[in-house]
């Protein structure tokens, strides 16, 4: 009897701490421990409840699906219950799954499946009506979630309209769609670069930053945060019945709907581990973080015969990758000093495996997150990895300090030239101010190179350090001065790799005015915005003689944007080295859409609604900007043109309450000849 006590005060212990654990991760986005421990903390909770099912309670983690929501959000009831899915970890399980299911439905031949990417996001579910966008909320406690209609609305993957088809079936009257809501990993990277300037804290990942942007009361923040969306399946749906689970995801796309092409339609359950395999194999090079594949029975019929279990269901498992995250310890911070100057301490690890890659690194931000966090050197911490990126510290395991440890400061001068290190007003980063500093030297260097800037192809952060520290070089422009006997007598270069270095220098001449722009390194301006900029002026020197209220007025641009610009130009030292690279020979000269003077458009608010025949929205758009036009999404008093195309939508209504200029297509054609790239393009 006193081991079955025991056994039940483990059990009861095992479920307050998964509560705890889901209050963190559902209720506030908050989660302090791994997936991967989450899962193990899961699992053992599982075994012991099917070794004792006498202890198992209604109240279980193991019976319910997710936490509550918080009380500041309206409910929002979902008629079918949005399940969690049960997890793989290992081949064997999947193929326990698989054996499983064959022998509730009496199969012995192969099945089809159908293998999604497992997006690593927000799971939510979306009502349309007659087609129309009527409500969205959380998945909650599976059953009851949050009312998250406003938020949802603000992102642009998931339609307010949804589309009928040429050819095929009319959305049904109802349908309630489920989706995951993600940020992209590069997306996510500019949002806490932002963030970190303005001094505000940190997301942990991009699956915290999508939590957290869609739980905003206020919807304007939402809107600004770059969310993105998938669908991958179906609650309620009146007025149409399915085949089968692929049917599910053609028909979602044919309505609107963002639908991963990554996922696969499987003849048998090898197809869907290939299908896994392959996943696994360019998981670091997706665009998104994504923690697994979903594998589905595709028959519906099959579906409703395999049921449900009490939190998932029978007919799905979701294998998951090798976890991404890891303990290990900090051997020691370090400082690093990048382009603009900025110091970044990064922890020194003890070597561990993160995702099947050795992690040595991992960036701690700067000394405000250190002191957030309370990281010191010598604590056991957890790290993770995504993508491309440099791991970050997650969490510290304050309970596993043995006293020892030692707290980190700021460094007064910087390591890599003594100059002096300064924190500005109003922000939360350190900066050497010594522009001469070979670091920043370097690193802007390297960023001027590197791919979707100049693409100078052979010249790495070896070459460019090597360039720097014999003096040959101190700003991109002395790159287009070099020739081949100043390459070929240093270590490492020969005649002929000497020779390829100055020929792929002299190629990058021709690069385009957008990737001149990204180049050149101006703060808050990415490849995205470098590509606006381009389009909206077409040529450098409009643009390095543009002011803050002309900048302003794009699209993209806001007051901090605009300001890094006039304030990059307006910099003597940096006007002298783009003087350099123009008298070097290279032209970003005119953008291939001219920016011209038309005063139809110049200055002109242009809104656009339904479906134009003869170009795409976004080629419309661009034809406006290039011809000193703005292109936004509201209509209101200060709009001045409406374009209407086929099917408009309520915009329409508005401009003609509103007495604005509404434009046809046949009308807005005419009012834009030829201009520069227009000519002969694929898009006039």
């Amino acid at each position: 009897m006193p081991q079955q006590n025991d056994v039940r005060k483990i059990i009861e212990e095992l479920r307050r701490r998964i509560h705890h654990h889901d209050y963190l991760y559902y209720a506030l986005d908050r989660p302090v421990i791994s997936d991967a421990e989450y899962d193990i903390l899961f699992r053992d909770l599982l075994e012991l409840e099917s070794a004792h099912p006498d202890f198992i309670t209604a109240d279980s983690p193991t019976q319910r699906v997710g936490f509550p929501p918080l009380d500041k959000f309206a409910p929002f009831t979902h008629a079918l219950p949005m399940l969690s899915l049960e997890n793989a970890m290992s081949l064997a399980e999947v193929m326990d799954f698989e054996q499983r299911i064959k022998r509730i439905l009496g199969v012995h031949g192969d099945m089809e499946y159908v293998a999604e990417p497992k997006m690593d996001g927000l799971a939510i579910e979306v009502l349309y009506e007659k087609g129309v966008f009527t409500a969205a909320g959380t998945r909650g406690d599976g059953f009851v979630g949050e009312d998250v209609t406003l938020n949802v609305k603000t992102i642009r993957a998931i339609p307010w309209q949804l589309v009928t088809p040429a050819e095929g079936p009319a959305p049904p009257n109802h349908l309630a769609v489920r989706c995951e809501v993600y940020i992209e990993r590069m997306d996510f990277r500019t949002l806490n670069e932002n963030r970190d300037k303005n001094g505000e804290p940190l997301f942990a990942n991009p699956r915290n930053a999508a939590a957290g942007s869609l739980r905003q009361l206020d919807s304007a923040i939402t809107g600004g945060r770059p969310l993105r969306a998938y669908f991958y399946g179906i609650g309620r749906v009146e007025g149409y019945e399915f085949n089968s689970h692929w049917d599910i995801l053609r028909h979602l796309r044919l309505w609107g709907l963002p639908v991963n092409p990554r996922s696969q339609l499987c003849q048998g359950i090898q197809q869907a581990l290939d299908c896994f395999q392959k996943l696994a194999a360019v998981r670091e090079e997706l665009p998104y973080d994504t923690d697994g594949v979903v594998i589905k029975v595709n028959d519906l019929g099959r579906q409703e015969r395999l049921g449900e279990k009490s939190r998932s269901p029978r007919w799905a498992i979701a294998y998951k990758f090798a976890p991404q995250q890891a303990e290990t310890r900090i051997l020691d911070i370090t400082v690093q000093v990048g382009r603009t100057g900025v110091l970044t301490p990064v922890a020194v690890l003890q070597p561990v495996s993160v995702g099947g890659v050795t992690v040595k690194r991992a960036t701690l931000h700067n000394q405000d997150e250190i002191e957030r966090k309370d990281i010191r050197i010598g604590d056991q911490v957890v790290v993770q990895r995504a993508g491309d990126v440099i791991p970050e510290v997650v969490q510290v395991l304050t309970e596993k300090r043995s006293g020892r440890e030692t707290c980190f400061f700021m460094v007064a001068n910087c390591p890599a030239c003594q100059g002096e290190v300064v924190r500005l007003p109003g922000e939360s980063v350190h900066r050497c101010l010594n522009l001469s500093c070979p670091a920043q030297t370097k690193a802007s260097i390297r960023h001027f190179a590197s791919r979707g800037a100049m693409d100078i192809e052979g010249l790495g952060e070896k070459w460019v350090a090597l360039l720097v520290e014999r003096d040959l070089i101190h700003s991109p422009a002395d790159l287009y001065q070099l020739k081949t006997e100043d390459l070929e007598s240093l270590p490492g270069f020969g005649r002929k790799s000497a020779q390829n270095l100055v020929a792929a220098i002299e190629r990058s001449n021709q690069a385009s005015l957008s990737a001149f722009l990204f180049a050149l390194g101006i703060q808050l301006v990415g490849s995205h915005l470098a590509q606006v900029l381009a389009e909206h002026f077409g040529s450098l020197d409009r643009l390095r003689n543009a002011g803050k209220e002309e900048l302003e007025q794009i699209p993209g641009v806001g007051d901090k944007v605009a300001v890094s610009i006039t304030r990059y130009f307006a910099n003597p030292a940096n006007r002298k080295m783009i003087d350099g690279l123009v008298a070097a020979g290279i032209n970003p000269g005119i953008s291939q859409r001219v920016a011209v003077v038309d005063h139809f458009w110049e200055g002109k608010s242009v809104v656009f609604t339904g479906a134009l025949a003869s170009l795409t929205r976004q080629e419309a758009a661009t034809r406006v900007t290039a011809r000193g036009g703005r292109v936004v999404d509201t209509v209101s008093g200060k709009t001045d043109y409406v374009v209407v195309g086929d099917e408009p939508g309520s915009k329409l209504e508005k401009a003609q309450k509103l007495g604005l200029t509404v434009l046809t297509e046949d009308q807005f054609l005419a009012h834009l000849p030829p201009v520069g790239g227009d000519q002969g393009s694929s898009d006039s």
